[in-house]
């Protein structure tokens, strides 16, 4: 409650230029934390969030662990630069995760090793590419479909990935990795790690007997805990 209601005296004060810089540096602490674990390597992955006036993306090119607040790029509804470095190439799966799911506050894309092996197994069902393994798999991202291939900053993966956004939150790029849409950057790093996780042990258990949730077990728990 303390918390809470210093957020809300912040906002009363200073605004949504104070929320901004929060916000910019929320999703730069996310980068961090994120390439920290080894959830991404290098210069990929991407991380969004809604703001007053468009939308923050990380830059091009960037590497998580070592994102700048004040170069994050910022862009409009139509996707255009408003200021920043230039933003990801990527820019249109976010932009079509928003557009399709105006709920959503961020959208987190990373070449996560454990899903990225997931993504190119041939046995795997294009409609739901994971086992309900666990009950916080089925609470944070429900049902999985696999997104076609195709090649990184081609605009026909942005419209793949309009086909499947209106009804999941959570997509994996055939080839490429997850996206995942949240409430807020919170909520999308916790689902995109929440599936890299059951990815992980999905591989694990590779040639052994699994006792998965039955349908009824993950019936009850989406009535309980709506994923998305």
């Amino acid at each position: 409650m303390v918390a809470l209601g210093m957020q809300r005296y912040r906002d009363a004060v200073y605004g949504d230029a104070m929320n901004e810089t929060a916000l910019r540096d929320e999703i730069c602490e996310l980068g961090r934390s994120i390439f920290e674990r080894g959830l991404t390597h290098g210069s990929t992955g991407n991380i969004s969030a809604r703001c007053d006036g468009g939308w923050l993306l990380t830059p091009t090119g960037s590497n998580l662990g070592r994102l700048d607040p004040a170069r994050l790029a910022k862009l409009d509804w139509q996707g255009k630069p408003i200021s920043g470095d230039q933003p990801s190439k990527e820019a249109f799966l976010h932009l079509a995760m928003y557009q399709e799911r105006e709920r959503n506050q961020a959208v987190v894309h990373l070449h996560a090793t454990h899903s990225v092996a997931v993504s190119v197994l041939e046995e795997i069902d294009p409609a739901d590419v994971l086992p309900p393994l666990t009950a916080y798999y089925v609470m944070r991202i429900g049902s999985l479909p696999l997104v076609p291939y195709f090649a990184p900053g081609d605009m026909q993966l942005a419209q793949a990935v309009r086909g499947f956004a209106g009804k999941h939150h959570a997509l994996l790029l055939a080839n490429h990795g997850p996206v995942v849409a949240g409430t807020g950057l919170a909520a999308a790093a916790d689902a995109i790690e929440e599936l890299e996780a059951t990815a992980r042990l999905y591989l694990l258990l590779q040639g052994r007997r699994v006792r998965a949730l039955t349908p009824e077990q993950v019936a009850d728990i989406r009535r309980r805990y709506p994923a998305g």
